[in-house]
């Protein structure tokens, strides 16, 4: 078996986040960065097929030089294999494509992502890729179990849950329930310096969307409490300066 795992590097969910001073970036200056969260999960899960499974577990990442930090941190917890596609993340549909390209020669029976990445919260790679590879795609996926060929999947919908099943290969995007983060330890921080990362240059070209500016959101204004007996002066105040009816 051979599973594959997306992943995305974040900033710090402590970082506190800054422009340039034209707007036109983030202003990544001391700006420490992370294996995406929901991508851990996905990772952990990657983990439990190779104990379970003897899953040979690759991991992917689209972005420059400084990424390969988070593809060693995956090999301390146990990957096997790293690879980099040498290129900035611009977006979904960009990362999905060079993903497939540098994957191209090779047949994964799994591949998981993490529902989104927690900076700009796209939610779009995992069911892209199975698009792209014409195979089956489950989000927000909070359990997956493979026996043969066949793949058991529970994934959160609205008010509920469902179960599905679907023959392999397939495309999972992971919740937190999938899987719990690992932590590496020594011996695998000692390995994780000496293996190596294949790095492939982009194969699609420029991505297709532009960024513009970007704006920090309104300040919060602050809050006004009404007595509870007080509902006229609420009416009043929804009516007249929130112009709400």
């Amino acid at each position: 078996m051979k599973v594959l795992v997306c992943i995305s590097k974040t900033p710090d969910t402590t970082t506190k986040i800054a422009f340039t001073a034209d707007h036109s970036a983030v202003n990544y200056d001391g700006v420490k960065f992370i294996i995406n969260p929901y991508d851990e999960h996905a990772l952990a899960k990657g983990m439990e097929l190779k104990e379970n499974h003897g899953a040979e577990l690759t991991v992917i990442h689209v972005g420059p030089a400084d990424g390969d930090q988070i593809i060693r941190k995956c090999f301390a917890i146990g990957a096997d294999k790293g690879i980099r596609v040498n290129t900035d993340a611009i977006d979904g549909l960009q990362v999905d494509k060079e993903i497939v390209a540098a994957t191209s020669g090779e047949q994964f029976d799994a591949i998981i992502t993490g529902r989104e990445s927690i900076d700009y919260n796209g939610g779009m790679v995992g069911e892209m890729i199975g698009e792209l590879l014409g195979i089956p795609s489950v989000s927000y996926c909070q359990q997956l179990d493979i026996d043969g060929n066949t793949a058991s999947m529970k994934r959160f919908i609205d008010g509920g849950e469902e179960s599905l099943t679907a023959q392999l290969p397939v495309v999972v995007s992971a919740v937190k329930e999938l899987g719990e983060p690992r932590i590496p330890n020594m011996r695998g921080i000692m390995q994780a310096r000496t293996k190596p990362i294949t790095v492939v240059e982009p194969a699609t070209g420029a991505a297709n969307t532009t960024i513009g500016k970007y704006d920090a959101p309104a300040q919060k204004s602050g809050c006004k409490y009404i007595d509870a007996c007080n509902a006229e002066q609420l009416i009043e105040i929804l009516h007249n300066e929130k112009k709400l009816f």
